[in-house]
């Protein structure tokens, strides 16, 4: 690291530690959260995880949309609450401050952090934070250091620039949809959107790979950047071989149910108890799974390739059915995991959670909002679980510093540390509906 390099670096710090093992990749870097639902916090989670400062800016009163998505909702000390478990999926390790981002001196206490943050992450609509003197333009100019990422449904040009976006009306758009359910004819067909709100996810997901590439790139440049994430754009990228296939080869996908396009056998099989899953990517599985079942397929020659394999599905895979039926689910898994085959059970999510190597692995994450002595009454929900981050460093692994927080639980907090202000101060700006 040069001189120069090291001054900026330095500069960026804002008073954080810089990264260590015990704070984590990320702990010299502050951001600024003022996005909701999932997309957004999923990116800032993320941060926050590798051990960044995020302070989510959230509405006074309401606060983060999901908040309110239930049920299912938060157990508290006398059972369910109204607090949703929704807004605990992405919101870990967070700091909550109370903004009403509609008032003057809420914006400026806004301005006032982010020229002592190093990014700040958004999803109003389009244009929609110009009002309030929020918008990129405004605050780069402030702080010109400053990495302002945007996530819209649509991205910020465009003819539909000015249309909010859902994940469910990404996946219909993209084409995700059609290639999702069993084909039409077969019972359940139709398009279907995906368990999850992938795309929301995977947004997420590349706004905190874009966010983390201009931090780099900062180091060099000494500049911030904009960053501008759409949902469509991510919903279109990540239809990956199907969306090649059409690029490609002209191929306009269609639904298979769990039927693997260019792979096969690629797909679930009947058991004596229940479906398994069979993932079997080359010729040397497939024959050891010849082998295991007592059939001499590998030798045909339409069956001893992928590519014969996939010419020939109509009758493979009726044959296929007809052998796993003979025998309980679990004796297939063990005689074929022992032979390297890849197949599983098909959990249900509790289920997936009881696994032995889902546990061994520490996936379930318990934390605590508050300590014994700084428990308000008001809120009677402290254990909070979530899913713990699958980013494994071995120098400076994810940290565990806050559970997903009650509304404004940090408000006094932020203000004290970051802007200085007051006991006095803060309770004036409260008075007046600031907070």
């Amino acid at each position: 690291m040069t001189a120069s390099t090291e001054s900026m670096h330095a500069e960026s710090n804002h008073g954080l530690p810089l990264p260590s093992r015990q704070t984590g990749a990320l702990s010299h870097i502050r951001v600024l959260d003022l996005s909701r639902v999932l997309a957004g916090p999923w990116c800032t989670q993320n941060l926050a995880d590798m051990g960044a400062d995020v302070i989510k800016i959230e509405k006074p009163g309401t606060g983060d949309d999901t908040r309110h998505w239930g049920p299912p909702y938060l157990d508290g000390d006398d059972g369910p609450t109204r607090q949703a478990s929704y807004f605990a999926a992405c919101n870990r390790n967070k700091r909550s401050m109370t903004v009403d981002i509609a008032t003057p001196e809420g914006q400026r206490l806004v301005r006032e952090l982010v020229a002592r943050s190093d990014v700040v992450i958004e999803n109003y609509k389009t244009g929609d934070l110009k009002r309030y003197g929020l918008d990129p333009e405004s605050l780069c100019a402030l702080n010109p250091r400053l990495v302002y990422c945007s996530i819209t449904g649509f991205g910020q040009t465009g003819p539909y620039a000015a249309r909010p976006g859902y994940d469910l009306l990404v996946q219909a758009m993209s084409g995700l949809m059609s290639i999702t359910g069993q084909p039409d004819g077969e019972p359940g067909g139709g398009p279907l959107r995906v368990g999850v709100a992938v795309i929301d996810v995977f947004t997420g997901m590349y706004a905190t790979t874009a966010i983390l590439g201009a931090l780099e790139a900062r180091h060099y440049t000494g500049r911030g950047q904009r960053i501008d994430i759409a949902l469509l754009d991510v919903a279109m990228a990540v239809l990956a071989n199907q969306g090649s296939g059409y690029l490609n080869a002209g191929v306009v996908p269609t639904r298979q149910g769990n039927v693997h396009p260019s792979v096969v056998p690629y797909q679930d099989f009947p058991t004596q108890d229940g479906n398994m899953l069979l993932a079997i990517g080359n010729d040397g599985q497939f024959a050891r799974f010849c082998e295991v079942a007592d059939v001499d397929w590998a030798s045909d020659e339409r069956y001893t390739t992928n590519s014969a394999r996939v010419t020939h599905r109509e009758t493979l895979i009726p044959m296929m059915c007809e052998v796993t039926r003979r025998r309980p689910m679990q004796e297939w898994i063990g005689l074929l995991e022992a032979a390297s085959v890849p197949c599983g059970p098909i959990n249900n999510i509790g289920q997936a959670f009881a696994d032995e190597h889902v546990q061994h692995r520490g996936l379930r994450v318990e934390q605590f909002r508050y300590g014994e002595a700084d428990r308000p009454e008001s809120d009677t929900v402290n254990r909070i679980c979530s899913t713990a981050s699958p980013l494994r460093l071995s120098e400076t692994p994810p940290t565990l510093r806050h559970a997903p927080p009650a509304l404004g639980q940090h408000t006094d907090e932020v203000l004290r540390d970051c802007l200085g202000l007051g006991l006095q101060e803060v309770a004036d700006l409260r008075a007046r509906g600031v907070l």
